[in-house]
């Protein structure tokens, strides 16, 4: 099969991918067409559907294999689909492991890093929390090292938030080698465990969206609960501590209008924002240049909020 990033402009596209999700839509002039979003372990591109009363396109639904035929264009820096044919697959005709985006970094290698980082905390009570977790806790470690760290935003694969929060980890501890004011117990600890609540925020592949309890609640309370429910058992693990701690993960977003519930107080808590956004924001350009082979300016990118241009890459 030909995967999605071996897709550039003007080539003509034939072959099955995972129907991520589907919507319905109306052009300004009033006609029908539809939105999907198709998947492959490669990543994940948009297609359009401009005439889906066409004989060429047959019943189907989100989250079925599809093989369809079609164009592909450029759109804002990034590869679309324009879909004119399309059938469900049947069994048989796909392999699933085909179409799940996998990290491109080996997932025991990065977990064993992370297991290594918790060995380096020198405070009892953090070292008990981190191990029931990530040592003891055995469904929590399978769910963690193969959930994704984001709907579609960023590291959205298989493995992407152990590779997110080993990266803001490994950030968190360089600051504390620049800026000795850290407690770097507390810190690495807040990183570990800032988006654990996306075990449960995330439904698990292929469907990886949002849960009705994500919908309800969202990964920063529910990691924040997560932690209360481990902690209960942790005796010499102190309020203060714990607090500190809990207040860490809630102010991780930094502001109130990225869903913040608190705004960072303490030094700790900042240096986690700084980092989590670093990774988020570097990852984000990352994965947009893999997505297409386009020079120069790529276009404007809502996440980023600016007009992208790929350094060099014109030149």
């Amino acid at each position: 099969m030909k995967y999605i990033s071996d897709y550039k402009e003007g080539d003509r596209v034939s072959g099955i991918y995972l129907c991520k999700h589907k919507q319905a839509a109306v052009t300004k002039n009033g006609k029908p067409y539809e939105n999907l979003i198709l998947q492959d372990k490669t990543g994940s591109v948009e297609g359009k559907i401009w005439d889906p009363n066409s004989a060429g396109i047959a019943e189907y639904e989100k989250l079925q294999y599809v093989e369809i035929g079609g164009d592909v264009n450029v759109f804002q820096g990034a590869i679309q689909f324009n879909i004119k044919r399309l059938r469900p697959a049947a069994e048989g005709e796909y392999d699933p492991k085909d179409y799940l985006p996998v990290s491109k970094k080996d997932r025991d290698k990065m977990f064993f890093e992370l297991k290594g980082l918790i060995g380096s905390i020198t405070s009892s009570g953090i070292k008990q929390l981190l191990e029931a977790f990530f040592i003891e806790d055995e469904a929590f470690v399978r769910a963690f090292c193969f959930s994704s760290a984001a709907k579609s935003v960023h590291h959205s694969f298989v493995g992407g938030l152990l590779e997110h929060t080993l990266s803001v980890t490994k950030l968190c501890d360089y600051y504390c080698s620049a800026y000795p004011a850290l407690n770097r117990d507390l810190l690495l600890a807040a990183a570990m465990l800032h988006d654990i609540g996306k075990i449960r925020e995330i439904t698990a592949f292929p469907e990886n969206d949002y849960s009705d309890e994500g919908n309800l609640l969202g990964h920063i309370v529910m990691g924040v609960e997560m932690i209360s429910e481990k902690a209960g058992s942790i005796e010499n693990l102190s309020p203060v501590t714990l607090n500190e701690l809990k207040h860490c993960i809630l102010a991780h977003h930094g502001e109130f209008e990225f869903g913040s519930p608190k705004k960072p107080a303490l030094m700790e808590a900042m240096a986690l924002h700084m980092a989590d956004n670093t990774d988020a924001k570097m990852e984000t350009f990352t994965e947009l240049f893999e997505q297409t082979a386009e020079t120069g300016w790529l276009g404007f990118n809502r996440i980023l909020d600016s007009n992208i241009r790929a350094t060099g890459r014109s030149l």
